[in-house]
């Protein structure tokens, strides 16, 4: 879980956002209403909690005295160029209504990530300051301890897929960029050496071509046409498999092809898989035979 230091600083500056300006008593008195609020907050506390927003997000929350010494966000616009912010807030804001979303908790239920969260502070923390992490690691096919790997890694951005955590970096062992699975993170280390991003490195790029985690800049785009049949055809355009989809021959009630421009992955197989006989590859030849192949194997399992 995200820390309460964390949550403290995106509740103040989420509320300051959306609310100011605000003077410390009318901050206060929203404060109250929040599920980590013990009592008002301290004046040193809340210029500490200035402090640490500026330190670590770059926003700056200043005093406007002339008028009442009210307080308010004085550059909104470095959160337009700051992602990892921006997923804080959109992912941890508390709602200012929190009395009436409490008592509904057991009517909203959100999708949970059962692991991987213990080292996600100091993953995000490294993230922030550009720090390298020393990180034992052990691989699912790796059970046994002496099997257990120790490298250097320097993290570049978080991503959640199929309600795991994936952290893609530099791995200074293996001289290239990974991604690794938070859940199978053993031990992990802040060290002081810091690290420079690699030149022109867009982590929304890196993935542009894939769905889910998997990447390789050695894999070709291809062109990946389906056929989705019945109701998949609805969830398919409310919910595209990937951003290159595009609707091609359809029959009302009947099917829907999609094209795509991707590149082919096991995460590509293991969706396609999980529509079941909703979906059928009708092109490239390769990812047809592929799926044939796991259908096959499979089936011998019902036998």
């Amino acid at each position: 879980m995200i820390s309460k230091t964390y949550y403290r600083y995106i509740w103040l500056l989420d509320t300051l956002l959306n609310s100011s300006p605000l003077t410390i008593d009318e901050i206060n008195m929203l404060w109250e209403d929040c599920p980590l609020s013990n009592g008002p907050i301290p004046l040193r506390t809340f210029h500490e909690q200035r402090k640490g927003i500026k330190e670590m997000f770059g926003v700056e929350i200043v005093c406007d005295r002339s008028h009442g010494n009210v307080y308010y966000v004085k550059n909104p616009e470095v959160l337009e160029e700051k992602n990892l912010v921006k997923w804080l807030l959109r992912n941890y804001s508390i709602p200012q209504d929190f009395a009436t979303f409490n008592a509904m908790k057991d009517s909203i239920l959100l999708e949970e990530i059962p692991q991987g969260q213990a080292f996600l502070n100091p993953i995000i923390e490294a993230m922030q300051a550009n720090t390298e992490l020393r990180i034992d690691y052990q691989r699912y096919e790796h059970e046994r301890e002496e099997h257990l790997q120790t490298f250097h890694f320097q993290p570049y951005a978080l991503k959640v897929y199929n309600r795991r955590w994936y952290l893609l970096g530099f791995l200074k062992e293996q001289n290239g960029l990974r991604t690794i699975a938070l859940d199978r993170i053993l031990g992990l280390e802040m060290l002081t050496n810091s690290f420079t991003l690699l030149e022109d490195f867009d982590a929304r790029k890196y993935f542009a071509n894939v769905v889910g985690i998997y990447a390789n800049k050695d894999l070709p785009v291809t062109k990946v046409k389906i056929r989705a049949y019945g109701i998949q055809a609805e969830y398919l355009r409310s919910t595209p498999l990937h951003k290159s989809q595009s609707e091609g021959r359809s029959k009302h009630r009947e099917f829907a092809e999609f094209t795509y421009r991707l590149c082919i992955t096991p995460d590509l197989v293991t969706q396609l898989l999980a529509m079941g006989e909703n979906v059928e590859v009708m092109e490239p030849e390769e990812l047809r035979e592929e799926m044939k192949k796991r259908i096959n194997q499979m089936f011998s399992l019902y036998k």
